[in-house]
């Protein structure tokens, strides 16, 4: 009960004596002191990974079993996480209780939020250690980093293809499966990837949101903005490694090519 009345009252009498962080909960500090010590003591008897918490190394230990005791009660999907099956849960929802105060965007996830005023202040926090390169979200610099070491440790079943992204390897392997979750509420077209979707129902909506600075032309696709620009600067970055002609597109190179090795990969299905 008084460590309950402390959330009302706000009141933080433990302090952190290296970073002055405050907490309502001893238990709290004791935990946030040992990322200063870096002290994991807690370790899986599997894999040896050590974490801070008890309760962290618990929930670590479902990934070896399986176990998933969190059920989602309309549409039953389980988790091994309690906070993973609040944020699922939101999905049913439509809440999103995290909102931007620069731009009213709101989010799930706080974490999300988070991450997403940092496009507004420009903060960049995550450093490449190698190339120095920064990052506003840490996940975005884990991935980086692997661009340097040449990790690819997400390998396809079916084709041993190697991808360094986890998410690249689930939608590689709809590739195999011809599954294509993201169905467009206009038309039903169906498509293998989330980004796929959205640049389609620009189609319908009629909007393009990439302007040409130069011209005001407008597009639906970043790429092919990046690719309109180049008109104006002259630039043509795409050269035949064969008779060195340069393009500003490679679409537009890959198809010059085919002169040179006479490929003619469409054909008539009415006059052969």
């Amino acid at each position: 009960m008084i460590k309950h009345q402390r959330i009302h009252r706000r009141e933080h009498p433990y302090c952190c004596d290296v970073c002055s962080k405050t907490f309502n909960v001893k238990s709290d500090l004791t935990r946030h002191k040992y990322l200063h010590s870096c002290e994991r003591p807690y370790c899986c008897d599997v894999c040896s990974k050590s974490f801070t918490t008890k309760s962290i190394l618990m929930t670590h230990c479902r990934l070896h079993t399986g176990e998933r005791p969190y059920s989602c009660d309309v549409c039953s999907k389980t988790f091994n996480k309690k906070s993973d099956l609040i944020r699922h849960k939101c999905l049913h929802s439509g809440e999103r209780p995290y909102c931007c105060e620069v731009c009213s965007k709101a989010f799930i996830q706080k974490g999300h939020l988070i991450s997403h005023k940092r496009l507004h202040s420009g903060e960049r926090p995550y450093c490449c250690d190698v190339c120095s390169k920064t990052f506003n979200i840490k996940s975005n610099i884990i991935r980086h980093k692997r661009l340097h070491s040449g990790e690819r440790s997400y390998c396809c079943d079916v084709c041993s293809k190697t991808f360094n992204i986890k998410s690249d390897l689930i939608r590689h392997k709809r590739l195999h499966s011809g599954e294509r979750p993201y169905c467009c509420d206009v038309c039903s077209k169906t498509f293998n990837r989330k980004s796929a979707l959205i640049r389609h129902k620009l189609l319908h909506s009629g909007e393009r949101p990439y302007c040409c600075d130069v011209c005001s032309k407008a597009f639906t696709q970043k790429s092919s903005l990046i690719s309109h620009k180049l008109l104006h600067i002259g630039e043509r970055p795409y050269c035949c490694d064969v008779c060195s002609k340069t393009f500003n597109e490679k679409s537009d190179l890959i198809t010059h090519k085919r002169l040179h090795s006479c490929e003619r990969p469409y054909c008539c299905d009415i006059v052969q």
